[in-house]
């Protein structure tokens, strides 16, 4: 029925279905795999050896009072006041698996890149990157001021010279 070539994972693969029903004919392979690999027979051996000790477990015996405990537990927990708000937060952040936990921390992290992507966008805005001068235009710029401080000059000059004159001492010649 089953031509498969069994091999050591294939055969460990089937010892589950060997351990409940050993006589089924799709169990052949598995079989004829265990009476000749030592290592999967002492598998096979294990397995059945922790099966025949479960079979011989005998559960405790339950209190007689086990009822009564649980009905008044039950009956504390309803009457108890319904947690606060940070209660139940810290109840869920403790003992959530983090599943209903992904959208609320995905939408704040987007929240945050938004938000310092906006701020970036602001502050470039409000504080404008200095334009780069080359210098051939920054010599020229200087030139320009020099000579217009030479003008300055020279008109303060011609104003100062005048007024020297009004002044200065008569010559003898008068």
């Amino acid at each position: 029925m089953f031509n498969q070539v069994m091999n050591c994972k294939t055969c460990q693969a089937a010892l589950p279905d060997l351990l409940f029903d050993p006589a089924a004919p799709r169990n052949a392979a598995a079989r004829a795999h265990i009476a000749t690999c030592v290592d999967c027979a002492r598998e096979l051996a294990s397995f059945q050896a922790t099966f025949s000790l479960l079979d011989t477990w005998q559960p405790p015996e339950i209190s007689p009072y086990f009822d009564q405990k649980l009905a008044v537990r039950l009956r504390e927990e309803q009457a108890s006041p319904a947690p606060g708000l940070l209660e139940r937060i810290r109840t869920r952040l403790l003992l959530n698996t983090g599943r209903q936990l992904r959208p609320a921390l995905a939408t704040a992290m987007a929240l945050l890149l938004i938000a310092g992507g906006g701020t970036v966008g602001i502050t470039t805005l409000q504080h404008p990157q200095p334009v780069h001068v080359s210098a051939a235009v920054n010599d020229l710029q200087l030139l320009d001021k020099n000579q217009q401080a030479l003008q300055q000059v020279d008109q303060l000059l011609q104003d100062a010279a005048p007024a020297d004159s009004d002044t200065s001492v008569p010559s003898p010649q008068s």
